[in-house]
């Protein structure tokens, strides 16, 4: 189902939304966040527009491939971006219980309040779209 075709006000607003949230943050934490997301939530549309994203942005194919494996790449992602990372996944997966304290403390650590809920925003929005895209089926756009 094309989601944006039949529920245009709503997918407008959320593409609002997420732009808004985006703008928050850093670009190459945003882009982790973005694709980290989409693995959890396995949709491939996002994985592929993320990735795609992030190479324009300079990312390196190294940090991308190893995404998935952040915790266990030693020092390949910041400190800061661990953070946003550990929080993605938290948010992301909340049918394992809250957000722990230790996790928000850590990401507060590294990021001012604005910058957190502007974070915390990016993530819940990629969340949203990742949900629609995986319910309608949307399929990557790869050739």
């Amino acid at each position: 189902m094309d989601f944006a075709k039949n529920a245009p006000d709503v997918y407008r607003a959320l593409v609002l939304f997420h732009r808004t949230a985006k703008a928050g943050v850093d670009q190459t934490i945003a882009e982790l966040v973005m694709i980290r997301a989409s693995q959890l939530n396995h949709c491939a549309f996002c994985i592929n527009m993320h990735t795609v994203d992030a190479r324009k942005a300079g990312e390196t194919e190294a940090r991308i491939y190893l995404l998935n494996a952040w915790e266990e790449a030693g020092d390949l992602y910041t400190e800061k971006e661990r953070a946003a990372l550990a929080l993605t996944e938290k948010i992301t997966r909340l049918s394992d219980g809250f957000v722990p304290d230790d996790v928000y403390e850590l990401a507060a650590k590294h990021f001012d309040e604005p910058e957190l809920a502007q974070l915390i925003a990016l993530i819940v929005s990629i969340n949203s779209l990742n949900r629609i895209s995986v319910s309608t089926r949307k399929l990557p756009d790869v050739r």
